[in-house]
């Protein structure tokens, strides 16, 4: 009994000494850090938007009655809606709302909020990731491949194709590939969504165009910035020549050092690029029928449904906000040697 004790009373110390130490690490205190400053610019970003949404002209009280509606049934309908009250214990009460996971019904289909966001916030999650996902796996290795010979035949057609694509708007892109696949190869639907517990495959079909249309354009951008990176690491580094002056071979200099070196940078231009990528869903749900939050988002719009315009706006940025986040963290994994406990 007494060795027994003895051995969980060790298994206890050394659990705590662990935790100790990871709580301890430079890493965990750059998460600390980044969550205190992105804990206030959340709640400035919430203020803005709502303060944007009371700037906007009109009467939602007088929309959702309708231009019959007598000023005794607007009158119920603003108080209902709670906008009697001042602006102030109006903002405090949504934040109440936020934090308890109460965000009040939407005054146009009396659901509640949580419930909308539940049913659509899958679908823009998936556009959201799987874009990301194909854009990386198009532009790491087109990239590569691209700055292993500057100025090769490859590289100069990656150059001419990412340029043109490039200038090409997300919705134009949406409206080419529907052309293409859904009305002259008809290989794929043109709109509408299946959930993933219908079917995989089926699924996958009907996210292809819009992650696609998402992904290009991005997968581009990516692929020109990596490509200039490597290659000017490529040229002067010297860790480089050091690497070559071993018998490094070249795919495991370009791969093993200049891209590791490289993807710093590729990985700032991802964290600054996720609230244009979620941007573009707002469209790319529009144009194929997508029931995700930048359709919900802009339903509420036409609407004045505030309570649903103003949590989605706010969920779009703190994703903005947390993928920076996720981007500081990064950099300690890619390269310990930074001190981040001093930064």
């Amino acid at each position: 009994m007494t060795t027994t004790v003895a051995t969980t009373s060790i298994r206890t110390e050394e659990r705590a000494s662990i935790l100790g130490r990871l709580l301890g690490s430079p890493l965990a205190r750059l998460i600390a850090r980044r969550v205190l400053i992105a804990t206030p610019l959340l709640l400035a970003i919430s203020i803005l938007v709502f303060a944007m949404l009371e700037a906007i002209p009109g009467d939602p009280a007088r929309n959702q009655a309708g231009m019959d509606a007598t000023e005794e049934q607007v009158e119920a309908i603003r108080k209902q809606m709670g906008l009697d009250r001042p602006a102030v214990e109006r903002y405090l009460t949504w934040l109440g709302g936020f934090v308890t996971g109460n965000l009040g019904r939407s005054s146009v289909s009396e659901q509640p909020v949580t419930s909308l966001l539940a049913e659509r916030m899958p679908v823009t999650i998936e556009l959201v990731a799987l874009a990301f996902v194909v854009s990386l796996a198009i532009a790491i290795p087109v990239a590569l491949l691209a700055a292993r010979k500057p100025g090769g035949f490859f590289d100069r057609v990656v150059m001419v194709i990412s340029m043109t694509l490039l200038a090409v708007p997300n919705y134009v892109m949406a409206l080419l590939l529907v052309l293409v696949f859904a009305v002259t190869l008809r290989s794929l639907p043109a709109i509408g969504y299946v959930p993933v517990d219908e079917g995989l495959f089926a699924n996958l079909r009907s996210v292809t165009l819009p992650v696609l249309s998402l992904a290009i354009p991005l997968a581009c951008f990516y692929a020109r910035f990596l490509r200039g990176d490597l290659v000017e690491q490529m040229n002067s580094a010297d860790y480089v020549e050091t690497a070559r002056a071993k018998g490094v071979t070249p795919w495991k200099v370009l791969w093993g050092h200049a891209f590791r070196n490289s993807s710093f940078g590729l990985l700032t231009l991802v964290g600054l690029n996720i609230g244009g990528l979620i941007g573009g869903t707002v469209i790319v749900e529009q144009i194929f029928s997508m029931p995700g939050l930048g359709v919900l988002m802009l339903q509420g719009v036409m609407s004045r449904d505030t309570a649903v315009v103003q949590i989605c706006v706010f969920i779009f940025a703190a994703v903005a906000v947390l993928a920076n986040l996720v981007v500081d963290v990064m950099y300690a994994v890619l390269d310990p040697r930074i001190r981040y406990g001093h930064r």
